[in-house]
């Protein structure tokens, strides 16, 4: 696979994350069939975005499912200003494409 290739992998799956991240904050605490069922990824895909979201503080397990933690809100906010400085670095970027 070549680098524009893993580039647009690595984006979706940061999307699944995030995608779980957004219902787990909205829905939580929610298991992984139930996550499963409401965005239609498998179960293993859903059990490696909740490992990596919990490796990173953003979620813990309950009984009931997943919860956000107190690193939660601050990541947001951190990823849309992120998400702000990357939309000006594409915008960048269209700028050397030949046309």
């Amino acid at each position: 696979m070549d680098f524009m290739g893993k580039l647009k992998e690595e984006i979706e799956v940061v999307g699944r994350h995030l995608r779980i991240l957004r219902i787990i904050v909205e829905e939580g605490p929610i298991g992984i069939i139930k996550l499963s069922e409401i965005t239609g990824f498998p179960p293993h895909k859903v059990r490696y975005s909740l490992r990596i979201l919990e490796e990173n503080g953003l979620i813990k397990p309950s009984s009931n499912g997943a919860i956000t933690t107190e690193k939660t809100e601050e990541f947001i906010n951190n990823f849309r200003n992120i998400l702000n400085e990357l939309k000006l670095e594409i915008e960048k970027l269209e700028k050397f494409v030949p046309r």
